[in-house]
């Protein structure tokens, strides 16, 4: 009898941690705005912006230490804090948003350290144009907020040039190409 109940227990155990399945996460739109630096004249100054717009999902399984992330970013909701720059980089010039409303990026969670990834690999679509692009996770952290549900977050950041997505303006000038990310995100179980 006492050899059933203990298979029993061990059993019930091992289902129990056999069972665990990947969770979802709604990126919270209110908490997450990836944000950039780009040059202005070779080095006269760095432009800062973020966008204001996002959604998407992280699915995180952190008993098997993977999970995936996709993410849609509303290319018209630039802000760099200056009305009429917004708009320039808006045009066909660069963004061109009205033919490329969007901007994606979908990866996978990798590299994970004391149970939290340190990378995501990815590719990254802009323009129309889609490449590999890897993003650096400096912090990463999930807890139960006053709303009673869990939450996760993480700093995310990485490069890219420009031209390679077709946005060469300001090239003739001297511009550096290279863009650096900075994303924040929130996300929320089940949303």
């Amino acid at each position: 009898m006492m050899k059933t109940a203990l298979a029993a227990v061990t059993l019930a155990l091992v289902a129990g941690y056999a069972v665990a399945d990947p969770v979802t996460y709604q990126i919270d739109p209110a908490h997450t705005y990836p944000s950039f630096e780009a040059d202005h004249f070779a080095g006269m100054s760095v432009w800062r912006g973020k966008f204001d717009h996002t959604s998407g999902t992280i699915v995180l399984d952190k008993d098997k230490r993977t999970g995936t992330v996709d993410v849609t970013v509303d290319a018209t909701s630039i802000d760099f804090g200056m009305p009429k720059l917004n708009e320039h980089t808006q045009s066909a010039e660069m963004l061109e948003v009205a033919k490329y409303p969007t901007a994606t990026y979908k990866g996978t969670l990798v590299s994970f350290k004391d149970g939290a990834p340190t990378q995501i690999e990815g590719h990254f679509t802009l323009h129309g144009v889609t490449r590999p692009l890897t993003l650096t996770i400096r912090q990463f952290k999930c807890m139960t907020y006053p709303d009673k549900k869990e939450h996760c977050g993480a700093d995310a950041s990485g490069s890219f040039n420009r031209a390679d997505y077709g946005i060469s303006y300001g090239d003739k000038y001297g511009f550096k190409m290279e863009v650096k990310l900075a994303i924040q995100v929130e996300a929320v179980r089940g949303g």
